[in-house]
């Protein structure tokens, strides 16, 4: 029967492109075993970064703490006003995340004094995440561990092709799961919306 990709069975993946034997946990001790750990822990911050469908979330408000500041959950590493907030608005963006916190660019202070509505994406534990991700993050990493430990230009090309391929299908779980719409881009909708507010003249048109 098979299983998800667990952390562990990503690092043993890592190891084989080395030719090096499976270890049977993650506290191994093995030098090897603990840089694929590493650098499989830095794929999986960077492919999360990027924001997909699976570790995205809309309208999350933070409430600010006694001294005004909005701290963000640990968890969080990327936060903006939420579009909800932004959309029909023609001013900048005042609030942005710096650090752990939501910093008033306007007023320029961390002390907003208020909840703010966000969108955000989270950094998920690796066994959280889709199967196809962690497929992709896997070869990522699998590549990268072989190219820093060994350096073949023969295996990274055969690694760059299983990459390419995984990517490939985690984009296309991106578009089966997010429903992208051409109308929920704000410029197309502007330009659909553009009668809003119009002049009436007497003959009944507009302009």
């Amino acid at each position: 029967m098979t299983t998800p990709t667990t952390k562990l069975a990503a690092v043993n993946s890592m190891l084989s492109t080395i030719g090096e034997a499976p270890v049977n946990s993650l506290t191994s001790g093995l030098v090897d075993a603990e840089t694929a750990e590493t650098i499989l822990n830095e794929v999986s911050r960077s492919v999360q970064a990027s924001g997909w469908n699976f570790n995205s979330e809309s309208n999350y408000s933070v409430a600010a703490d006694t001294d005004g500041n909005v701290v963000l959950p640990i968890e969080i590493i990327r936060a903006d006003l939420a579009n909800s907030v932004t959309k029909f608005r023609s001013s900048k963006n005042e609030y942005v995340q710096r650090g752990n916190k939501m910093y008033d660019k306007v007023n320029h202070t961390f002390n907003i004094g208020k909840s703010l509505l966000l969108d955000i994406v989270v950094l998920l534990d690796f066994e959280l995440l889709p199967e196809v991700a962690r497929r992709y993050i896997t070869v990522f990493s699998a590549r990268l561990f072989q190219e820093r430990v060994v350096g073949s230009d023969t295996l990274s090309a055969f690694n760059r092709n299983d990459e390419q391929a995984a990517l490939f299908a985690l984009r296309e779980m991106e578009g089966d799961n997010a429903d992208y719409n051409i109308f929920d881009d704000n410029s197309t909708y502007s330009v659909l919306d553009r009668g809003i507010g119009a002049k009436v003249i007497n003959n009944g048109s507009s302009f």
